[in-house]
Formats: structure tokens, C-alpha cells, sequence
């Protein structure tokens, strides 16, 4: 299965999550900066709330898309299994790299308020594509240690090694594609274009533009 772009993606996932949390408020979390616009259909397609969930994979020193970890918006990190063969110098140089980096997303995107406090709530956190599951384990512990009423995963594509990860660690998963071979999670999309820092604050904007108004 190869899907046009996030936006089919999104609308699929949408569907599938409605027979349970359409118009149950759910907290819908988008990872940035892929996700904020698939988490945004999927928000408005169950009457839910739109927010991001700012975490960061840390690099390996020599593979940047390899994921030897990641820390989420409170410094915590969840070290895969390649993070024990490297320099601990290094690691801490990338914690502190990718931790700017959130900070400074944080101070861009919602500028007005902190993040929506997931407690009690239904949470739902997009991603358009889950390869080794590190930036998507942080986020989850992260969230999960706000006491959240209930947990879910909601992925275009994973490997079968993160989507078994995955159901470890949130409380249901939604996942329209596990393919046998996983090499790269564009491959699975026709159009898979970049989105911006600016894409991101316009799209949570309008939302709380929508918000204020009604509210």
C-alpha cells in the first residue's frame, strides 16, 4: 500500500479511529513536523483538540537519520540499544543540541501558552511514519507520565519491530500499514514533502483562532 501523501493517510486513520473516539474531546498530538497537519484532520474529524508533542531523536555520530535515542520537552531520554556503543561525550553534546531545538519550537509554535494538559484525557499521537520507535517512545513516556485516561498510537506505517514496541507502550494502536521490508518511511508515500516551522505555527494558529472564537 503506497499512499498518495499525509493527508490520505490522515483521513484513513481518521476513519478508523471514529467508530471509538469521535466526539469524545480526545487530545489529538501531532509530532512535528510531519504529523501537525495529518493530527490536525484527525483532530477535526472526531471533534477532538490539537496540540504537538515536542520530542527529538538523537542522531548517531555517523548516521544523523539513525536514531540512537530521544529526548522529549523535559530533558527525559530513552536511549535505544545503539546509544550503549557511543561516546558519552557525544551524547550529551546531542542532548543539549536537540534540546534547544524543542525549546526553541516551543517558543515558535504556541508562544501564548504552554502545551494542553493531557490529564484524564484521551490522547491520541499522530506520526506519519514509525522506523526504529525512539522519538515515538519518548513522546508516549512523556505524555504517559501526565496521567493521561487512555493512550493511543495513530501511524500511517511502522516497522514490525516498532509497531510491536508500540503496543507496549500505549494502551491501543492504529497503524494502516506493518510492511514486511521497512527501509525508509517516504517510501511508502507518493508525495511526501517537507513541512516547515512555518506550516506548523499557521496550522496551530487557525486552530486556536477557531478555539477562541467559539470558546
Amino acid at each position: 500500500m503506497i499512499f498518495q501523501n499525509r493527508e490520505e493517510a490522515a483521513r484513513l486513520l481518521a476513519r478508523r479511529l471514529s467508530a471509538y473516539y469521535r466526539n469524545k474531546h480526545p487530545l489529538v498530538l501531532g509530532i512535528p513536523r510531519g504529523a501537525v497537519p495529518m493530527a490536525k484532520i484527525i483532530a477535526d474529524a472526531l471533534g477532538g483538540e490539537l496540540d504537538v508533542v515536542l520530542v527529538r531523536k538523537l542522531g548517531h555520530p555517523s548516521q544523523p537519520e539513525l536514531a540512537v535515542g530521544a529526548i522529549d520537552e523535559s530533558g527525559k531520554v530513552f536511549y535505544s540499544d545503539y546509544a550503549y556503543e557511543i561516546d558519552e561525550g557525544y551524547l550529551e553534546a546531542e542532548k543539549r543540541r536537540q534540546l534547544e531545538v524543542i525549546r526553541n519550537r516551543r517558543a515558535q509554535y504556541t508562544p501564548h501558552r504552554p502545551p494542553i494538559d493531557p490529564k484524564d484525557r484521551i490522547v491520541i499521537v499522530v506520526d506519519d511514519g514509525i522506523a526504529t520507535g525512539s522519538t515515538m517512545t519518548a513522546a508516549l513516556r512523556a505524555i504517559r507520565a501526565r496521567q493521561p485516561k487512555k493512550l493511543v498510537v495513530a501511524v500511517a506505517v511502522a516497522s514490525s519491530q516498532a509497531a510491536r514496541a508500540m503496543r507496549e507502550e500505549a494502551d491501543a494502536l492504529v497503524c494502516l500499514k506493518v510492511p514486511a521490508e521497512f527501509y525508509a518511511v517516504g517510501q511508502f508515500f507518493k508525495y511526501f514533502e517537507q513541512v516547515s516551522d512555518e506550516d506548523v505555527i499557521k496550522i496551530l494558529a487557525t486552530q486556536e483562532a477557531i478555539v477562541s472564537a467559539v470558546g
